[in-house]
C-alpha cells in the first residue's frame, strides 16, 4: 500500500515538472520578442548627404634631384698646384676652387701684350705713311700705285693689331681658367683629381650640388592630372598650387617636410604609365634633404568634384559586397550595396548605390542590424572626428580585454601554485 502511494506521488511530481517546464518553453520566445521589440533605438550619427567637393590626400613617390648641379672640368692644360676647399664643404659662387699653372698662362699674356704694343706700332706708322702718300698724290709726286700699297699696308697693321687682341684675349681666359672658381653656389664633393697631377682640357674636377632649392618631378596619375588643370583653370596659375615633400624615414621634427610650389604641370600623358609628369621646387635652405633620396609629394588642394562621400568608417563589408545603412521613412536601418571610388582622407567616396538627399549612417556601425529603430544623432560635417573617435573607442576595448586577460592569469597562478602544494 505505502508502495503504491509513493509511486503516486512520484508521478504527480514528475506531471507537475513537465508541465511547469512546458510552460517555461513557451513563456521564453515571449519573453525573448518581447525583449526585441523593446531595444531602445540606436543612437548614431545620420546626415543627408549631397554631392561635395572633397579634398585628395595624396602623394607620388619621386627621387630628389638638384636641377642645377655643375660638374666642373679642366679647360686647361697644366699641373694642379692647389686646391682651396674642403669636400662636402658648402661653397659660394665665385669661390676659388683649384689653381692650375697660373704663372705659365700670365707669361703668355704678358707675351700678347707686347705682340699687341708692337702691332699697333706698327699700324700708327702705316697710318703716317698713307697720310703722307696721300698728300704726295695730290701733288703729283706719288704714283697711285705707291698710295695704293700704302693703303694696303695700313690695313694689314690694322688686321695684325686686330690679330694681337684677339690673342691676348685668349691668353687672358687661359689665364682666368687656370683658377677655378665655383660657378654656382652648393655643396662641393670628393675631389676627383689630386694635387700635383697632370689635368688637360675635359678633366673633371669635382661637382657642386646646390641644395637650395631643389627640383622634384613626379609623375600624377591621369584623373588627377585633369582634375588639377581643372583648379589651374579657376586659380589661373600653377605657381598657386602649394606642395609639401616629406622624406619616408625621418622623425626629426621639421625637417621632415618642406613647403614649395608647383611650377610645371605636363601637357601630354604617358601612353605607357597613364600619367602626366610634373615638377615642383621646394626652399631648402638648411640642406635638410640631399639630392638622390627617395620623398613622396604631396599637392595641397587637390579635390574631387561633385561626388558623393561618406566617413570611411560608414562602408561596411556585406554579403553582396560594400555597403552602407541607410535610414528609411521610419527611421530603421536598411542595408544598401554601393560601389566604391577613391579613399579621400576619412571620407569614402560612393560611385553607385546612393542618391543625394538620402538618409545614410555616417558613425560607427558596430552593431547595427537591418531593421533596427535609430535615434538620428546630427552629424557636423567631421569625418575626422568620428574616425577618430571609433579608433579610440577600439583602442580602449582593447586595453581593457588584454588588462582582463592579466587579471585572469593572475587568478590563475596562485590556484596552479596549490594543486601543485596538493
Amino acid at each position: 500500500m505505502k508502495k503504491t502511494i509513493h509511486s503516486g506521488r512520484a508521478s504527480l511530481v514528475t506531471l507537475i515538472a513537465a508541465l511547469a517546464l512546458a510552460a517555461c518553453g513557451q513563456e521564453q520566445p515571449q519573453e525573448q520578442q518581447a525583449g526585441q521589440q523593446e531595444a531602445p533605438p540606436y543612437a548614431v550619427e545620420v546626415a543627408e548627404i549631397a554631392r561635395q567637393d572633397i579634398p585628395l590626400d595624396k602623394s607620388y613617390p619621386s627621387l630628389l634631384r638638384s636641377d642645377s648641379e655643375v660638374t666642373l672640368v679642366a679647360r686647361v692644360n697644366g699641373f694642379l698646384e692647389e686646391r682651396h676647399f674642403e669636400p662636402g664643404q658648402l661653397v659660394e659662387q665665385g669661390d676659388q676652387l683649384y689653381t692650375i699653372e697660373p704663372d705659365l698662362y700670365q707669361a703668355t699674356v704678358n707675351q700678347r701684350e707686347a705682340d699687341l704694343q708692337s702691332a699697333r706700332a706698327e699700324l700708327a706708322r702705316a697710318q703716317r705713311d698713307a697720310q703722307r702718300f696721300e698728300q704726295l698724290l695730290s701733288q703729283n709726286s706719288v704714283s697711285r700705285q705707291q698710295y695704293d700699297q700704302a693703303l694696303a699696308d695700313q690695313r694689314v697693321a690694322q688686321a695684325s693689331v686686330a690679330q694681337a687682341e684677339a690673342a691676348l684675349t685668349s691668353a687672358n681666359l687661359d689665364l682666368g681658367y687656370s683658377n677655378v672658381t665655383a660657378p654656382v653656389s652648393g655643396m662641393i664633393s670628393l675631389s676627383q683629381i689630386n694635387v700635383g697631377n697632370l689635368v688637360t682640357p675635359g678633366t673633371e674636377l669635382a661637382t657642386i650640388t646646390p641644395l637650395d632649392p631643389l627640383e622634384v618631378r613626379f609623375q600624377l596619375p591621369q584623373r588627377d592630372a585633369f582634375e588639377l588643370r581643372r583648379q589651374l583653370g579657376e586659380r589661373g596659375s600653377a605657381s598657386d598650387i602649394t606642395a609639401r615633400l616629406s622624406v619616408p624615414g625621418q622623425t626629426n621634427g621639421d625637417n621632415t617636410e618642406l613647403e614649395g610650389r608647383l611650377n610645371f604641370l605636363g601637357s601630354r600623358v604617358d601612353t605607357g604609365t597613364s600619367t602626366v609628369q610634373a615638377s615642383a621646387t621646394f626652399a631648402n635652405p638648411d640642406g635638410a634633404v640631399l639630392p638622390g633620396q627617395f620623398v613622396r609629394v604631396r599637392i595641397e588642394g587637390l579635390k574631387r568634384f561633385d561626388v558623393l562621400a561618406v566617413p570611411e568608417i560608414a562602408v561596411t563589408q556585406g554579403l553582396m559586397g560594400p555597403q552602407v545603412f541607410i535610414v528609411d521613412d521610419d527611421n530603421k536601418a536598411r542595408e544598401r550595396t554601393v560601389q566604391l571610388g577613391e579613399v579621400a582622407g576619412p571620407w569614402q567616396i560612393i560611385r553607385d548605390g546612393l542618391s543625394a538627399g538620402e538618409r545614410v549612417v555616417v558613425g560607427d556601425p558596430a552593431g547595427l542590424e537591418p531593421g533596427r529603430a535609430i535615434d538620428p544623432q546630427p552629424f557636423e560635417g567631421n569625418a575626422g572626428a568620428i574616425v577618430e573617435e571609433a579608433e579610440q573607442e577600439e583602442a580602449q576595448q582593447e586595453a581593457e580585454q588584454a588588462e582582463a586577460m592579466q587579471e585572469g592569469e593572475a587568478d590563475a597562478q596562485p590556484a596552479e601554485g596549490e594543486e601543485g602544494a596538493q
